[in-house]
């Protein structure tokens, strides 16, 4: 039992170390390659992980082929566009003008409820409002309306606007982030007289904590704590 344990956590930190290096995706986001890869590590993985009568080498040295397999590939779709044409495809055109491309739809084998529903998902169930469709080389579709039926930014009515930057996180479930207040140009002790003038004596109480651009604090209180006073 204690083999089967040790021999698991060591093919999980390994699939998991493989994984971290082939980079940070959504699985809708792999690439076909990619996509073919994790599956192939996980089942390389799962096979030893069972019977323990396979040696560990034989799940571990196929998973490192893989990785150095993905990296090299990852490589060449990065250096070369013919390349990355060759292994990842190219986007195709599904909606142009508000009119769709019947061939392209044949060649992707991708249906028109699919498109219907995918547009739908943008606020765009009007074809003859879409400007362009197109689909990904990661099988996502990218729809771009019309510039009638954009929705108007403050640029488009001459409307100056400030910088709007990213808040600061400063307590994080009752964990003071005290590097990210040096960011913000306070202290602690500013911190903790914040929390005061909201009647919270305890940073520990603190569920989220956080200073946007404006410097205007935002903080909520954990639920047991209130429900306690």
């Amino acid at each position: 039992m204690l083999v089967l344990v040790v021999r698991s956590l060591i093919l999980y930190i390994l699939v998991v170390f493989v994984m971290r290096i082939m980079g940070k995706r959504q699985i809708g986001e792999l690439q076909p390659y990619e996509l073919a890869t994790a599956i192939m590590i996980s089942e390389l993985a799962a096979i030893p992980m069972q019977d323990i009568g396979i040696p560990l080498m034989n799940g571990i040295v196929p998973i490192l082929i893989l990785l150095i397999g993905q990296i090299i590939i990852s490589f060449i779709s990065l250096k070369s566009n013919k390349g990355r044409a060759i292994i990842c495809g190219t986007p195709t055109i599904l909606i142009e003008n508000g009119r769709i491309n019947e061939q392209n739809l044949r060649k992707e084998l991708y249906n028109l409820n699919d498109l219907l529903e995918q547009l739908r998902i943008n606020n765009l169930p009007n074809i003859a409002d879409v400007e362009y469709a197109i689909l990904e080389t990661s099988g996502q579709l990218s729809v771009i309306p019309k510039s009638q039926k954009r929705a108007v930014t403050p640029e488009d009515l001459n409307i100056k606007t400030k910088y709007e930057g990213l808040p600061v996180d400063l307590i994080i479930d009752g964990r003071i982030l005290s590097d990210n207040i040096k960011k913000t140009g306070h202290d602690l002790d500013w911190l903790i007289g914040e929390l005061k003038k909201r009647n919270i004596r305890n940073v520990k109480d603190v569920l989220f904590a956080s200073l946007d651009t404006d410097g205007k604090l935002f903080c909520q209180q954990k639920m047991v704590e209130r429900r306690q006073k």
